[in-house]
């Protein structure tokens, strides 16, 4: 029997075979039919959806497009120098290689070398021929300040503006030709949950650009006390400080600041000055050199909570009067302590930074209207505002028990409150910091008590119980006759930061 042989088809024959499964409209493959790949066919509200999606995406795109070519990276250097000082006693450092530093004889001089610091942030040109704004803390100390623009180019800065007060900076630089500026925009018009970008240099990675939304109005920061900042989510990181904050229109809105962070990275939390403010100081730097503000003369605080109640007003619907100093306008026109100041030159303020930003772009000695709630009254008053004088510094102390042993002023304990007072005289008041105040002093606070709830501390002066002025214990003891805690003691303080009211209440 002969045995057959397989011979291997060619190869192109094979090939055929392969290429008519391929043709077939569909194959079968165990069974299952392989159908050819089709588009998936959308409803309505997904290609609106997507629409919308392309559409957003385009307004990121020439947003960050139309800020780009104005934002400028900033490098700010210090030279390095010599720290000169003069240590007492033994060379400290005798027999470590820091000993050549330092003299051997009495009072041990020292020379050491600083090194040079470099820094990097973010600007943003608002004037063509050659104007940035950008944060102080950007610029601030430095012995040299570098400019790159987005084309590469670099210049030095000729002419550096500064205002500590808000954190903000013009830097001047010449030569660069006709440059490209932000549009400026309006910050007022913002709202919670409207889309912005912030564009700098985060880690040194220029024009970088992040996205996010307005997450808060109107917030107070350590170091920024003449600032309402916006609060954003859009990633803003070290190196972003300067840069600025942008619409989806393409317009600044405003100058990216700093961040909320436990680890110095970002963490949600982004915090940038209001362009409209952004844009006065501006204004009052380039054509001044210093920014000029106006002042009433008073300290307020919020109506929240139990003063709300207290002094059967909404809360925060105005702002209270804590102090007026003397001699200031307020005083001239005639505004008390207790007084809620709900509007002023037509414009209703709820909370304090609201009246201190529009008290302080008024024009000095520009006659305005101020409308005031006085015990539940409704006035209008008539104030001229004056050019914020320097503001003086007061020395605080701590303050002595109503036990020490050289204390001749006699104390009370009020368990009720949870706090003791004693009698301060004028010169105790001086060195405490309350000169020209009159009050009774808090010797000690119950740290479960109610004085303690509400902030009340050692060193403090209660200066008025409810309406009743006090100068004593014995008064104050006189006043507290009236007063239940059930209904809320009024209690008018002044502490290291000026004067305020406090509620307590069980």
């Amino acid at each position: 029997m002969s045995q057959l042989k397989h011979r291997p088809a060619p190869r192109f024959l094979a090939a055929l075979a392969v290429a008519g499964v391929l043709v077939a409209g569909a194959a079968v493959w165990h069974g299952q039919t392989i159908a050819e790949d089709k588009p998936v066919a959308q409803t309505p509200e997904q290609q609106r959806g997507h629409s919308h999606a392309k559409e957003l995406s385009r307004a990121f795109r020439a947003a960050a497009e139309a800020t780009i070519p104005s934002v400028v990276t900033i490098t700010s250097q210090t030279r390095a120098s010599q720290v000169r000082g003069n240590l007492r006693g033994e060379n400290p450092f005798k027999g470590t290689p820091f000993e050549d530093y330092f003299g051997d004889r009495g009072g041990v001089p020292f020379n050491m070398p600083s090194p040079k610091r470099v820094g990097v942030g973010a600007g943003v040109i608002i004037d063509r021929s050659g104007v940035i704004l950008t944060n102080n803390h950007v610029v601030d100390g430095a012995t040299q300040v570098t400019v790159r623009l987005a084309d590469g180019r670099e210049f030095e800065a000729t002419d550096i503006k500064t205002d500590k007060d808000t954190d903000l900076a013009l830097v001047r630089i010449k030569d660069a030709g006709n440059l490209p500026a932000a549009r400026l925009g309006d910050s007022d018009a913002l709202d919670i949950g409207d889309w912005v970008i912030a564009v700098g240099n985060p880690f040194n990675q220029e024009m970088t650009v992040s996205a996010g939304i307005i997450s808060g109005k109107g917030r107070s920061l350590t170091g920024g006390q003449r600032t309402q900042y916006l609060q954003t989510d859009a990633a803003i990181n070290p190196g972003n400080s300067g840069g600025p904050l942008v619409d989806l229109d393409g317009e600044v809105v405003g100058i990216n600041t700093a961040i909320a962070s436990s680890s110095g990275g970002f963490q949600g939390v982004g915090f940038a000055i209001p362009i409209n403010q952004a844009k006065w100081v501006a204004d009052q730097l380039a054509h001044g050199g210093t920014v000029q503000r106006a002042y009433l003369g008073v300290s307020v605080g919020e109506v929240s909570g139990e003063l709300a109640q207290h002094f059967g007003v909404h809360r925060n619907d105005g702002v209270l009067v804590g102090e007026v100093i003397p001699d200031s306008p307020a005083a001239k026109a005639g505004v008390q302590e207790g007084d809620i100041i709900t509007d002023f030159a037509g414009k209703h303020v709820a909370r304090p930074g609201e009246l201190q930003q529009l008290v302080e772009r008024t024009p000095a000695d520009a006659r305005q209207e101020l409308k005031i709630l006085r015990k539940g009254k409704p006035m209008i008053l008539s104030v001229n505002v004056k050019a914020m004088p320097g503001e003086p510094r007061e020395e605080f102390r701590s303050v002595r028990s109503s036990g020490d042993e050289n204390s001749s002023s006699s104390g009370y304990k009020s368990k009720e409150l949870g706090l003791e007072v004693a009698d301060v005289s004028k010169e105790e008041a001086r060195q405490l910091g309350f000169k020209d105040y009159a009050g009774v002093v808090v010797t000690d606070v119950s740290p479960d008590g109610l004085a303690a709830d509400q902030g009340l501390a050692e060193g403090m002066l209660i200066m008025k119980v409810g309406d009743q002025k006090v100068a004593s214990v014995e008064e104050f003891k006189k006043a507290m006759a009236n007063q239940s805690t059930k209904e809320g003691v009024l209690l008018w303080v002044r502490t290291q930061a000026g004067s305020r009211f406090v509620v307590l209440k069980e």
